[in-house]
């Protein structure tokens, strides 16, 4: 699903009146029906409205789901501020619809605005401003979302909630943002929904289908895409019959001082359910026994250190490598991993203290293959860029300029996971649950891209498929067990069903 920012919605918008065709009032209309569905079917017409409703589109919504509410039989209030005395054509055409409509009173707010009390029986209808906002909100429209914060009601939000900008709020006043209970966006998720700090202003979110022009959607460029199953399907590919091991690929996992064995085994037994058809786990001596016990199929590869990674793997004859999980960031170990990941000419993912050691050594990290996936949490990518960042919009730019510039690959670890990708271009994951914030989950997640690496899939299909069957074995995981109990061992037990999900 493509995500288009607030310019190609609008362009979206226009393409779809032009070659359905359609009038912009009856598209207006057509929105309506759809948020006025939503709506009632969440609250009944015992429920007091209150519209505020904004000059331009977004405020030519509010009036139209105004009239269909009245004549369901609501009672509905409604404020329509018109301070510039400039309306859109379609706000004013529905401005004009709603005189005399059943059920409606009607004020149009041009210079003194008496707030109306909204206490918690009271629902406000929030189509101040939509998608076209690019600048704080300020004076008298900043108050009155300040009093709605405040007040007692439940809100809902037609498309966005007002105040919040479409794609970048890096600079945005927060405070002048509508804290809604419930969000109905149109058509299609904005990128601004997908970063954490958001959350707090959307409440439940609904996407509302208002049948925008499918050939229109299709022809547009969109930098970013949510992934969602149908497509991940198209991407896997069946297993020979006659395949043997050799086939299926052999992967090297670098992982565990001593103490953090359990990185090394859960990786492992994830690139196991995953595919692999052989791997290796480079340890420290200490970890030999504790291995060959939890991951019996696995070739235990030691290292001369009792506790620690210091050197690289001699033997080269492996197909991918996932290296970092739990290895610590000791000089020495630096210094092995940087030599093991030169000399290794196969895909490669570095994650957790692989990150931390590039974090630490910068003429390091400028020079990593092309090629290689990183999967940082955003702490993590903070230590990398050497930057704090105000929001997930900031730390999602640098995120993709670092990919373009070094032609890597990187996956942004969190609810939406972001692959970041060389050519500019980024796709979010669609799975995953807050069960999966738990130690151990990034190490399977390596093991899982490992996998598919050694298999055959080149980085960009591994990294969609990886992200979307690790979050698919967390939601199957807490489906069965409930939130607070998956551990990162449940995700990689239910990984052979996340892949069962998909080929079926």
């Amino acid at each position: 699903m493509k995500i288009l920012t607030g310019t190609q919605i609008r362009e979206l918008d226009k393409y779809t009146i032009e070659h359905e065709p359609i009038k912009s009032i009856d598209l207006m209309e057509r929105a309506a029906k759809a948020l006025t569905r939503a709506i009632t079917r969440v609250w009944d017409d015992n429920t007091s409205v209150v519209v505020f409703a904004g000059p331009g589109n977004n405020g030519g919504d509010a009036l139209a789901v105004a009239r269909m509410m009245g004549e369901q039989g609501y009672s509905v209030k409604v404020y329509l501020f018109n301070v510039s005395g400039t309306l859109s054509a379609d706000c004013s055409a529905n401005k004009e619809r709603l005189a005399g409509a059943a059920g409606v009173t009607f004020i149009e707010v041009t210079n003194e605005f008496d707030p109306p009390e909204l206490p918690a029986s009271v629902l406000v209808i929030d189509g101040l401003f939509g998608s076209g906002l690019s600048k704080p909100l300020s004076g008298g429209f900043a108050s009155l979302v300040k009093y709605i914060n405040q007040s007692e009601c439940r809100v809902v939000s037609i498309d966005i909630p007002s105040g919040l900008m479409t794609e970048d709020n890096s600079y945005n006043t927060r405070t002048n943002i509508i804290r809604a209970d419930y969000t109905f966006t149109l058509q299609q998720m904005k990128l601004a929904f997908l970063f954490p700090e958001n959350q707090r202003y959307l409440g439940r979110l609904g996407v509302l289908d208002i049948r925008l022009s499918a050939e229109g959607i299709e022809k547009a460029d969109a930098k970013y895409e949510i992934v969602d199953e149908n497509f991940v399907r198209t991407l896997l590919r069946p297993r020979g019959d006659f395949w043997h091991k050799g086939d299926a690929g052999t992967s090297l996992i670098v992982a565990g001082s001593y103490g953090m064995a359990g990185a090394a085994i859960l990786a492992s037994r994830a690139c196991f359910r995953s595919g692999a058809g052989k791997v290796i786990t480079h340890v420290p001596a200490r970890n030999n026994d504790i291995m060959q016990i939890a991951v019996p199929e696995a070739i235990v590869s030691r290292d001369a250190d009792d506790n620690l990674f210091t050197e690289p793997v001699a033997d080269d004859s492996f197909d991918a490598m996932g290296i970092g999980p739990g290895i610590g960031t000791d000089e020495v170990t630096a210094t092995a991993f940087i030599s093991q990941l030169r000399r290794a000419q196969v895909p490669t993912v570095v994650d957790a203290d692989g990150l931390n050691i590039l974090a630490s050594h910068r003429a390091w990290f400028q020079r990593i293959p092309v090629g290689t996936i990183l999967t940082p949490h955003p702490l993590e990518f903070e230590r990398l860029a050497g930057v704090r960042f105000n929001d997930g919009f900031e730390q999602l730019s640098k995120a993709v300029e670092m990919a373009q510039t070094m032609q890597i690959y990187i996956i942004l670890k969190g609810h939406y996971s972001a692959l970041c990708m060389p050519d500019g271009k980024v796709m979010f994951n669609s799975t995953g649950n807050s069960g999966m914030a738990t130690a151990g989950s990034g190490d399977v997640l390596t093991g899982v891209l490992t996998a598919l690496l050694a298999r055959g899939y080149n980085q960009k299909d591994a990294c969609l498929i990886g992200t979307y069957v690790h979050g698919l074995a967390g939601d199957l995981a807490a489906e069965e067990l409930g939130v607070e109990s998956v551990t990162a061992g449940d995700i990689v037990r239910f990984l052979p069903k996340a892949f069962k999900r998909l080929d079926d």
